[in-house]
């Protein structure tokens, strides 16, 4: 098989998740337990950061990688899902995992692991800790596929576990409340193992803080000491920041979630530097060191990792962006955002897929703005024009177009130089968005 036949079997032979919603879905860890010890437990072999939680973790995996990198650690990162190409799971120092890697693996191990029936996230999950481990990396991201508890990636035991909010997303498998939702996230929270949570509320901390102690894990809370100030969005689509104790701060991702996602990266910091690992900050003279390196990483992170689809900016005539938030927790802070961009009008490109809350992100949505309503290339896209019945009854109109590409090019035939055009509703529409209009 060539690479192309490669990720073909991969999706279409194996339970997927991403494609197939529920039935692609695979609970427990014997799979991934069975994987690892045909491997030799790879993942013993490098250390690692747990990222779990709802929103955000791509943000924070990436921004911790780029930090690393820039202090000059050789870094895995894997993460979920991929916009364009399969390889952008794998990464190390944001280069992606070569096709005769991957064609390579399934050709020489499909006889092992077939009899098994894994699913796709598993093989990707073994395939991802035998690569790094393979290229020696010195430390490795590991973004959470789904939950916490019973994920595959939760047979690792990090340097520290991350969990960076909970609002509602998954219920059927996680559970139908925030507390049930933080329950099965904090599963990743190890023995003896520190926790950093990015975001709580009353309905979460108490499960969050009973884990803990169950463990022997120290836990910090990041928004009970923010280190961010003040986050300023500017014209460009990037972030300001101003920081408790690193001054002022520039941030290529942009999106006002961001301040988020960085408050919590900073806690992350001081648990690894408390591990040794981030040395440079212990003197006067290396703070200063370490406050270059925070802006370099800070500035390149998408050059560094190949981080796209937050709050990306494609096209600045008319500004065009495209963000990958997909459920009611990410679109509190998208609909405040869209709204505070300066334009004549907006065009909004929007598709949702079917285990989302579609009517409660409808209630956030603009109701001034022009919509062009599709579904991405996925069984789990809720089909344009159900999108656009459900959308009428929330007092948004538009009409529906079969693809992505057709819906982006008639609100670029329909928008003047001072719109604003924004792509989004799924990862899934904006990966569509990237390979086929870019």
């Amino acid at each position: 098989m060539n690479y192309q036949e490669t990720c073909q079997y991969l999706f279409s032979q194996m339970p997927m998740f991403e494609k197939q919603g529920a039935s692609g879905y695979k609970e427990g860890l014997d799979n991934t337990l069975a994987l690892d010890e045909h491997f030799g437990h790879p993942h013993q072999q490098f250390a690692t950061i747990h990222v779990g939680g709802t929103n955000g973790k791509g943000s924070v995996s990436h921004t911790l990688a780029a930090f690393l990198q820039v202090c000059g650690y050789r870094v895995g990162l894997y993460t979920s899902p991929h916009l364009v190409d399969f390889r952008e799971r794998i990464r190390v120092n944001g280069e992606i995992i070569p096709e005769d890697y991957v064609v390579d693996f399934v050709e020489r191990e499909r006889g092992f692991f077939e009899p098994l029936h894994p699913s796709f996230f598993e093989v990707t999950t073994a395939l991802a800790f035998k690569y790094f481990a393979d290229k020696k990396v010195d430390i490795a991201v590991i973004e959470v596929g789904l939950g916490g508890r019973l994920d595959c990636t939760n047979i690792i035991t990090p340097l520290v576990s991350v969990i960076t909010n909970i609002s509602f997303d998954h219920t059927q498998f996680l559970g139908d409340t925030l507390a049930k939702i933080a329950s099965e996230k904090a599963g990743i929270i190890k023995n003896q193992v520190p926790v950093v949570i990015g975001e709580s509320h009353a309905e979460t901390r108490g499960v969050f803080e009973a884990k803990a102690k169950e463990t022997g894990s120290k836990i910090i809370f990041a928004d009970d000491e923010p280190e961010i100030l003040q986050a300023t969005p500017l014209p460009s689509g990037k972030m300001h920041y101003t920081c408790q104790h690193w001054g002022e701060l520039d941030g290529e991702l942009g999106g006002i979630y961001q301040e988020k996602n960085l408050n919590t990266v900073f806690a992350v910091l001081k648990v690894l530097a408390d591990k040794g690992y981030l040395s440079t900050c212990t003197t006067p003279k290396s703070q200063e060191l370490f406050k270059k390196e925070l802006v370099e990483a800070l500035a390149n992170i998408c050059k560094l990792t190949g981080l796209t689809g937050r709050w990306q900016v494609v096209n600045t005539s008319p500004l065009t962006i495209c963000d990958t938030g997909h459920n009611v927790g990410g679109w509190i802070y998208l609909s405040q955002q869209i709204g505070q961009v300066e334009c004549d009008r907006r065009h909004i490109v929007f598709g949702m897929v079917d285990d989302k809350d579609i009517n409660k992100v409808m209630d956030l949505l603009p109701k001034d703005a022009s919509y062009y309503f599709t579904q991405a290339a996925s069984k789990r896209a809720i089909k344009g024009n159900v999108v656009k019945t459900i959308a009428a009854q929330h007092g948004l109109y538009g009409e529906c177009y079969p693809t992505v590409l057709e819906a982006y090019r008639a609100a670029q035939k329909a928008a003047t130089a001072k719109d604003f055009i924004f792509i989004g509703g799924s990862s899934y529409l904006v990966g569509d968005f990237l390979k086929n209009c870019i």
